[in-house]
């Protein structure tokens, strides 16, 4: 029921989603004659599209997101395996055309295959099914053993979880696969804007996880300002940055997360 009401309230809740419904309202306001409801349902939508897609606003929320961790200088001995997220793949795509097209998160399996050759003893777990609500494409864990193979990664370390259609079920999930103790520590690789929600949700299920951020999004020294990158990828970064902030709050609040902000 939490997957299914997430899909559905996050598509009014992101930019493009909330802008469509205020401009619906103000047309159905104009149709009843109520000019100054719609001139404001009107003016609401442009101006979130605006700050949304031509300002910093959204790389400003996914700056302490992505500082929150850092790849750590030295690592303790004796790493009980790799954990990739998924969430890199086309996954429409490859269902159909088959090879592995990588999708904006890519760099999660590229960085897969370079921990695999630095720790080539230690097994790498994949974590990830199809989370759409609709069109449906392949898991993503069911598409790295042929990128990852491709890469020189032994199929033999694979350990797949392609049932999860979230963060918190990659955590469940990967936990009921795993069955980790206090004194393994784990390396946790996923996108750095979405590395504290998913710190907190493996550190809830009882992983000892070691953050290894990848797939930056802001350089970090971004300021307030207006038309400083292109509007499209600025819109996907305000959606993006949402997404995570609205997702913290969300986990926190159902009590699937014991911090807000996790620290390092």
């Amino acid at each position: 029921m939490f997957f299914y009401l997430s899909k559905i309230l996050w598509f009014f809740l992101q930019p493009l989603g909330l802008t469509t419904l205020l401009l619906f309202a103000g047309l159905a306001a104009l149709a009843v004659s109520w000019r100054k409801t719609a001139a404001s349902a009107f003016c609401a939508g442009f101006l979130v599209l605006f700050i949304s897609s031509w300002t910093t606003f959204g790389a400003l929320m996914l700056q302490p997101l992505e500082d929150r961790f850092a790849r750590p200088d030295e690592l303790p001995p004796g790493i009980a395996g790799i954990i990739v997220l998924g969430g890199g793949f086309e996954g429409a795509v490859n269902s159909v055309r088959g090879g592995y097209e990588l999708a904006s998160a890519g760099d999660r399996f590229v960085e897969a295959a370079v921990l695999a050759r630095r720790f080539p003893g230690v097994p790498v777990v994949i974590t990830g099914g199809s989370g759409a609500l609709v069109f449906h494409g392949e898991p993503d864990a069911d598409t790295a053993p042929r990128l990852l193979a491709a890469l020189g990664v032994s199929p033999e370390r694979l350990v797949l979880e392609n049932e999860s259609r979230n963060t918190y079920e990659n955590a469940v999930f990967t936990r009921r696969l795993l069955q980790p103790d206090s004194t393994q520590n784990w390396l946790l690789v996923t996108s750095a804007f979405h590395m504290p929600r998913s710190v907190s949700l493996f550190r809830k299920a009882g992983f000892n996880v070691i953050a290894w951020p990848v797939d930056y999004r802001t350089t970090g020294e971004e300021w307030i300002g207006v038309a400083q990158d292109n509007a499209i990828d600025s819109l996907h970064t305000t959606t993006l940055a949402i997404r995570e902030w609205v997702g913290l709050i969300a986990y926190r609040l159902t009590g699937r997360v014991d911090s807000l902000f996790p620290a390092p």
